[in-house]
């Protein structure tokens, strides 16, 4: 029996996002191969696609290999950058390199006014809003618009706060970003960057590269069933991105003050915060 035009139960309607994630996720051609990341990929002139590609890829995979990869660990720290842009109430919020949307959640729920998360990967996107209506008590509704972190579709001063949690490394040119971060800042508001460092303690710095390096990409692409070589770009793109300290550099060059780092978990996560005047 035919049900076209019979209205979907709920949990159909909410399902579909993520069965169009898989269905997208099974024709994804390769995005990193072994060759391509003996070179440093934030080298290639084709980055922006391959980032795309890889992230359709792996995107129906994604939470779950956060958790257990960080052994939870990424929900503190998306916390803890809610924390360090205090005062979050009534604020309006920018999430950019949003994801699944798990940071823009944060926010919503931590007394923002508005929130709108960013991200140039639709399969992301799809399901970011998926969980946003999948009977998640959120105090504010994101909203969640497919874009580029370096052109930002939004005059000047339009946020409070500007977040990217783990996107930064992935853009083509990370002060033309910061410096859009700061142009929809309003005078007075704060930006947050999480990106992964390393422990500064010699024995934790060793294991975290054997787990980085070797353990992770192995596990993490076999529970995502990924061909595109996400989880071997994700080490190889943090060994070849700046430091903390050459990523606060070039915060200070997009115009913020009163810059700040803060290290979390032996420094394997880093925030941080700069300040508009």
């Amino acid at each position: 029996m035919c049900d076209i035009g019979r209205p979907k139960p709920d949990s159909l309607r909410r399902s579909a996002p993520r069965l169009a994630v898989m269905r997208q996720h099974e024709s994804v051609d390769p995005a990193w191969t072994a060759n391509d990341l003996e070179r440093n990929p934030h080298a290639a002139s084709d980055k922006a696609i391959r980032v795309q590609r890889m992230f359709t890829a792996i995107a129906h995979a994604y939470d779950l290999n956060n958790r257990l990869h960080s052994f939870w660990r990424d929900q503190a720290w998306r916390r803890a950058a809610v924390r360090l842009t205090e005062p979050v109430k009534g604020a309006r919020v920018l999430d950019c390199a949003c994801g699944t949307g798990d940071l823009t959640e944060a926010f919503a729920n931590a007394g923002a006014s508005s929130v709108t998360g960013l991200d140039c990967t639709a399969a992301m996107l799809d399901l970011a809003k998926a969980k946003s209506i999948d009977g998640r008590r959120l105090a504010v509704q994101p909203v969640y618009v497919e874009g580029d972190a370096q052109s930002l579709p939004w005059p000047d001063a339009s946020f409070d706060i500007v977040s990217i949690a783990f996107g930064i490394r992935n853009v083509d040119d990370t002060l033309r970003a910061l410096r859009e971060f700061h142009r929809v800042l309003a005078p007075g508001g704060r930006l947050v960057v999480l990106e992964f460092g390393e422990p500064g303690f010699l024995p934790l710095r060793w294991f975290n590269r054997l787990y980085t390096h070797h353990i992770m990409p192995l596990t993490a692409s076999l529970i995502a069933r990924d061909r595109s070589g996400a989880y071997r770009y994700l080490p190889r793109s943090v060994e070849t991105y700046l430091s903390p300290e050459r990523l606060r550099v070039q915060v200070d060059q997009a115009g913020f003050v009163d810059i700040r780092q803060q290290r979390m978990t032996f420094g394997i996560c880093v925030g941080t915060v700069g300040f508009k005047r």
